[in-house]
């Protein structure tokens, strides 16, 4: 299987305080499976769907870690990635290490608060499936520091950056097309897509974004990343995720992506389902193979 592109989203997983309830809710959200390994560093879980990778369950090794999804981007270098971030103005907060033959994995986070992985592809390149139900389809960035956030994403990742018009597509606030070189004193684009380093810009060749949070979101919530699962209906995942414990946190929305909602599983860890369905065959699917 070829390696994933160069800041392309690769991985995501669940730290989880329960790991039985955790294959309980998203084996019934999913349809997952799941395939348990012992490595160096502990239990890891592989979801599968259809017997492919598609995802990861991690138990917490201590209570007072978040309970959360994180999303990796791919690194041909995670040392090297790991010092563009320090220089950029991120902080590493786990420094990279491999994970037996599999990968080699880093935690970071960007000059906004906002945590992510790295993963320099071993004997595991990431998901082998994605942007079809039960699988990942989409992760982005919301910050309340956008434009230290966007050139930090530029710098680590070679990211290419068009700002998008957000009316019409979700409710954080009006927003027109701007330029995302604009003068600081400009307000910055409430969304922008992240295309890789060579790409052309656009929705087609977008592997991620960031939002603006904003002043309809509570003050203490904190820079993340939100990490997007493809479901074939949304309105019947909200009610299969009700029926096994979930929380709808943010009511469904219809945009021109698709229809969309934010809830949190049995255990509080937040993520998004997004049904494609509706606006035709998926740019995520047409890039449902590796980079």
């Amino acid at each position: 299987m070829a390696a994933f592109a160069e800041g392309v989203p690769c991985w995501a997983d669940a730290m989880l305080p329960d790991l039985e309830a955790g294959k309980r809710f998203y084996g019934g959200l999913f349809g997952w499976t799941f395939d348990e390994r012992t490595t160096d560093y502990g239990s890891y879980t592989r979801a599968l769907l259809g017997g492919k990778d598609v995802a990861g369950l991690v138990p917490k090794p201590d209570g007072r870690m978040p309970t959360v999804w994180n999303i990796y981007f791919a690194t041909r270098d995670a040392a090297a990635t790991a010092a563009r971030i320090r220089e950029a103005g991120g902080r590493v907060i786990a420094p990279p290490v491999w994970i037996d033959d599999s990968c080699v994995m880093a935690t970071a986070a960007d000059p906004g608060g906002a945590v992510f992985g790295l993963w320099q592809a071993g004997s595991h390149p990431g998901f082998a499936r994605r942007g079809t139900p039960g699988s990942y389809g989409w992760t982005e960035v919301h910050t309340r520091q956008p434009r230290p956030v966007d050139s930090f994403y530029r710098v680590v990742f070679g990211y290419g950056m068009e700002p998008v018009s957000v009316r019409g597509a979700r409710d954080t606030g009006p927003g027109e097309p701007r330029d995302a070189h604009a003068p600081a004193s400009a307000p910055a684009p409430d969304l922008v897509l992240w295309s890789p380093r060579g790409e052309p810009t656009g929705a087609r060749h977008a592997i991620g974004g960031r939002v603006v949070i904003g002043e309809r979101y509570p003050a203490e919530l904190p820079a993340h990343f939100l990490t997007y699962f493809v479901v074939a209906d949304c309105d019947q995942a909200l009610r299969t995720a009700h029926r096994l414990g979930g929380r709808v946190l943010n009511d469904p929305e219809d945009t021109p992506y698709g229809r969309f909602a934010v809830l949190a599983d049995n255990q509080g860890a937040v993520f998004a389902v997004i049904d494609t369905s509706a606006t035709g065959p998926s740019d995520a699917e047409s890039r449902a193979g590796p980079g």
